[in-house]
C-alpha cells in the first residue's frame, strides 16, 4: 500500500455553470461503472474505487476536475476520459448493370468517409492523499478515426450481339479517406509529495494518453465485367472497367501531456 500524505486541504472552485457535485463519499463496487453526468466538476471527501470499477468522466466537457481529501484504488480501477471511437462510412454504391445489350456498365460511387475520432478529456485531480491497493489507470487517449468505406463495384456491361459489341464495365468507386484520430486529453495531477507521485507512474498509476490512430482508408470497388459476345467473338466482348482507389489512411491523434503541481 502506497500513501501520500497532507496536514492541510484547501479547495477552491469558480462558480460553473453546470455546477458540480459534493458528496461526503463516493464509494464504487467492484465491476461497478459509475458515469458523473450534468457536472464537470466532483467535489468528495473521500474517493474509493475497487476492483475494475470506472469512473467515467463527463464527456460532453473537454475539462474535468476531480477534488478529493483522500482518493483510495484497487487493482484494476479505471478513470475513464477516453474520446469515442470513430465508425466505419459506408460502401459507395454500386454501378447500374443495364439489362439492355451492347451497353456500358455504370460507375460505382467513391465510398463514404467514416467519423472522426473523438477527443480524450483533460482532467484535473486534486487531492491530500493517495491511496493505492492496486493499480489504477487514468484513461485520457483519444478515439480511434473509423475506416473509410470502400468503393462501391463497377457495373457489368451489357450482352453483345450480332451488330454491336458487348458493353464495357463500369469502373470500381474509390475507397473513402480514414477519419482522423482523436487527440489525448492532459492529466494534471495537483498534490502534496510530488516526487513520491512521480514514482508510481507506469506501475502504480497508469496514464494513458495516447492519440488516436487515424482510420484505414477504404479499399477501391472492383471491376465492373465486361459484356460478352453471345456469338463467341473476342473481338465483340466489351472491357473490364477500372478498379477503384485506396483511400488514403487518417492521420493519428496528438498525445497528451501529464502535469504536476505542488499544493
Amino acid at each position: 500500500m502506497v500513501r501520500i500524505c497532507a496536514v492541510v486541504f484547501s479547495l477552491a472552485l469558480s462558480a460553473n455553470a453546470w455546477g458540480q457535485l459534493s458528496l461526503k463519499k463516493l464509494v464504487l463496487k467492484p465491476k461497478e461503472v459509475y458515469e458523473l453526468k450534468g457536472t464537470d466538476i466532483l467535489v468528495v471527501d473521500s474517493l474509493i474505487l475497487h476492483e475494475s470499477s470506472t469512473l467515467v468522466l463527463n464527456k460532453l466537457k473537454a475539462n474535468n476536475f476531480i477534488h478529493a481529501k483522500v482518493m483510495v484504488f484497487y487493482k484494476g480501477s479505471l478513470i475513464d476520459g477516453s474520446g469515442v471511437i470513430g465508425l466505419k462510412g459506408r460502401k459507395g454504391h454500386k454501378g447500374n448493370s443495364p439489362p439492355n445489350p451492347c451497353t456500358d456498365g455504370g460507375d460505382a460511387a467513391q465510398g463514404i468517409e467514416g467519423t472522426y475520432g473523438g477527443h480524450g478529456i483533460n482532467v484535473s485531480l486534486y487531492f491530500s492523499e493517495i491511496i493505492i491497493h492496486g493499480p489504477v489507470t487514468i484513461n485520457v487517449s483519444g478515439g480511434d478515426g473509423g475506416d473509410g468505406g470502400d468503393g462501391g463495384d463497377g457495373g457489368g456491361g451489357g450482352p453483345g450481339t450480332r451488330i454491336c459489341k458487348g458493353g464495357d464495365g463500369g469502373s470500381g468507386g474509390n475507397g473513402a479517406k480514414g477519419a482522423y484520430g482523436g487527440n489525448s486529453g492532459n492529466v494534471t495531477f495537483t498534490a502534496p509529495a510530488i516526487p513520491e507521485l512521480r514514482l508510481m507512474l507506469g506501475e502504480k498509476v497508469i496514464v494513458k494518453n495516447y492519440g488516436g490512430n487515424g482510420g484505414l482508408g477504404g479499399d477501391g470497388g472492383g471491376r465492373g465485367l465486361a459484356g460478352l459476345s453471345n456469338v463467341g467473338n473476342t473481338k465483340l466482348d466489351g472491357k473490364v472497367g477500372k478498379k477503384g482507389l485506396k483511400g488514403q489512411d487518417g492521420i493519428k491523434g496528438k498525445p497528451g501531456s501529464i502535469n504536476f503541481a505542488d499544493k
